[in-house]
């Protein structure tokens, strides 16, 4: 039985469901690749968004390839079309963003990134979704590794599920 949509979510109901798609990326301390993405956004009756994305690398003949990046995380709406959103990642970095929700689009900039003591340097990030016709788009700037902030990862993704 699936639960009633808390009322707080509404301005964030547009990212319900599940996503898949591909995407680029690069970064100058990297080579430029292509991958394919598969992310999803469920609830449980209450305040709060469950988040989880998965990437694999895209092979040359256009397969899925190995494993790339994973994230969890929880998104929460606040007063005044403001959300905070907590993501963990299984590399040892943890972000908190804060942003603003207008229409069918989501800004986020970090307001703290943690990482341990093996995990690589990330020090900000700012991340956009917002729709695109029935599709989902985002994209994801980074500061890592001494880099200045600038452009890492972007996707459009289909609604599956």
């Amino acid at each position: 039985m699936d639960p009633e949509l808390h009322p707080d979510l509404e301005p964030l109901k547009f990212l319900l469901g599940t996503w898949e798609g591909a995407g680029v990326g690069g970064y100058p301390t990297i080579e430029s690749f292509n991958f394919g993405q598969e992310m999803s956004f469920t609830h449980v009756g209450k305040p709060f968004l469950i988040y989880a994305s998965r990437t694999w690398m895209i092979e040359e003949d256009g397969t899925l390839g190995r494993p790339l990046g994973m994230e969890t995380g929880y998104w929460r709406p606040r007063p005044d079309h403001k959300v905070e959103v907590t993501l963990a990642h299984p590399t040892g970095i943890v972000e908190i963003y804060v942003g603003n929700v207008a229409f069918t689009r989501v800004e986020l900039h970090t307001d703290v990134v943690a990482r341990t003591e093996s995990a690589k340097e990330v020090t900000g990030g700012h991340r956009l979704y917002g729709m695109i016709g029935e599709d989902l788009g985002w994209a994801y700037d980074m500061a890592a590794m001494g880099q200045d902030l600038q452009s890492h990862l972007s996707a459009q993704l289909k609604r599956v599920g």
